[in-house]
């Protein structure tokens, strides 16, 4: 135990402090199946205490000036770029973003969150006139209160920021719970904020599981809001939690991304597509998992797809290059094994990867990069998320077969569109049940806002509408406009 991190303590009111009562758990490295480091695992008391701590904090942070908080962020990107490095080593050990995508982006994307959120800031109107047909009548913008957020694992800086800075810079205070899998750029983003400065109470943080801090701050009388990313079942269990106290709760959940592609689509669209499904190991809610294809192009795509992923390299985290790492755990492994199993059971056409671990590995959690053709829709690879480096393609007819397709699924988060008709892009994207759609590979926006519909949540993360989010709207009339 001497050589593993002691990453046991709690950062709250402006302090680390030991919890209240012991209760270890090992963090893995998921490209050795070794122990990394050691935290502990809160409970009531330091879920109380964090939450206390809030809300001292609450009635002066609440009312400081838009440009003081504006400030706190923009020393605490300051930190954060200074720590990069050790934020990527952090992020490769906790849960397997090779060193290279670790550093460029995963700890990136915090980055990019954090400047989009300063820019989206200064333009920000807190009140606001509701037009010209009611001159005396206002919108303001005003903190939700203290905020829970509960982040996972797979972009930990990515949903860490897209939750953490928008509520500092609504004037909340909050408690984050990260995902106890990969808690260690958590602990390393305590470290930034305190380094920033930020006044003792208005960011805490409580590392436990789902069933312990997670319920204890979805059910928490003193908490005004949760703000929570990850599973489709967790964010059921929390919305049912946190209903007696009639908290405000926003979810960000799963995806079964289609992304479709026609027969005039650019050359690179199938290998664009395909390698988007493999990045991070699959392991992102908004991958494009489900290849439609135009039937007319189809067997040239299945064919390319196939040869993506058997040039995908898969190696350790703790190696450069542009391979992909392990998944984040055993449990994971062995999920995605056994789905992968399930597709060749229902009949799908193995192409490319299979079961088992790739080729000259023999210890931590990498997937092989898996290809099925021949899907139909109602396999259960195409319905659940599996949450792997797994593409599932599936053959279409017309346009009107491919939107019924992609919409035919629990989930709503992101959907793709590849063809170079601007009339059938536009068309189909408005057609397409989904919070986000990005098409011919063009990335959204800086400051769009990330979120779906269905199964996926209604979160709107990022930009103006993030800064929303952690706000509630009051309506108010009779304003003097000159005063």
């Amino acid at each position: 135990m001497s050589t593993l991190l002691d990453k046991r303590k709690f950062y709250i009111d402006g302090q680390w402090v030991e919890p209240a009562t012991p209760n270890d758990l090992e963090v893995i490295d998921p490209s050795t199946e070794e122990p990394v480091a050691v935290i502990s695992l809160g409970n009531q008391a330091d879920t109380d205490a964090a939450v206390a701590a809030a809300r001292r904090a609450l009635p002066s942070w609440s009312r400081t000036a838009p440009a003081e908080r504006l400030a706190h962020i923009e020393k605490i990107l300051e930190v954060y770029d200074r720590r990069a490095e050790d934020m990527a080593w952090a992020i490769s050990h906790e849960m397997g973003a090779p060193q290279d995508m670790s550093l460029e982006d995963q700890v990136g994307a915090g980055r990019g969150h954090i400047r989009n959120f300063i820019t989206a800031f200064k333009d920000f109107k807190f009140i606001r006139p509701l037009g010209d047909h009611a001159p005396s009548s206002m919108t303001a913008w005003e903190p939700v209160g203290v905020v829970g957020l509960i982040t996972p694992w797979n972009w930990p800086m990515n949903q860490v920021t897209l939750k953490v800075i928008p509520a500092i810079l609504a004037g909340d205070t909050c408690v984050l719970k990260p995902s106890e899998i990969a808690p260690l750029s958590s602990l390393l983003f305590a470290e930034i904020l305190h380094e920033a400065g930020l006044p003792k109470g208005v960011f805490n943080l409580v590392n436990g599981d789902g069933a312990g801090v997670g319920s204890q701050l979805s059910t928490h009388p003193e908490v005004d809001m949760i703000s929570f990313t990850g599973s489709t079942r967790a964010g059921i269990a929390i919305t049912k939690a946190a209903a007696d106290s009639l908290k405000k709760v926003v979810l960000e959940l799963g995806g079964k991304g289609a992304n479709i592609v026609f027969a005039d689509a650019d050359d690179k669209a199938v290998a664009r597509g395909a390698t988007h499904c493999f990045y991070n190991s699959g392991q992102s809610c908004n991958a494009p998992t489900r290849m439609l294809v135009e039937r007319s192009v189809y067997d040239r795509a299945v064919e390319t797809a196939a040869q993506v992923a058997e040039k995908t390299g898969v190696a350790s985290a703790h190696q450069p290059g542009t391979h992909i790492g392990p998944v984040v755990s055993k449990g994971q492994w062995e999920k995605i094994q056994d789905l992968i199993q399930k597709g060749i059971d229902e009949g799908a056409r193995l192409v490319a990867g299979g079961t088992g671990l790739p080729e000259g590995v023999n210890r931590g959690y990498f997937v092989r990069p898996t290809v099925f053709a021949d899907v139909s829709n109602d396999m259960t690879i195409a319905r659940q998320e599996i949450f792997g480096p797994v593409l599932s393609i599936i053959p279409f007819d017309s346009e009107e077969e491919a939107i019924q397709i992609a919409n035919d699924t629990p989930y709503g988060l992101t959907n793709y569109v590849q063809t170079q008709d601007g009339a059938r892009r536009n068309r189909v994207a408005r057609q397409l049940r989904s919070g986000m759609v990005e098409m011919n590979g063009e990335p959204r926006g800086p400051g769009s806002a990330f979120g779906g519909v269905k199964a996926s949540g209604r979160a709107r993360e990022g930009g103006v509408m993030g800064l929303e989010e952690f706000m509630d709207s009051k309506a108010i009339s009779g304003w003097d406009r000159d005063a």
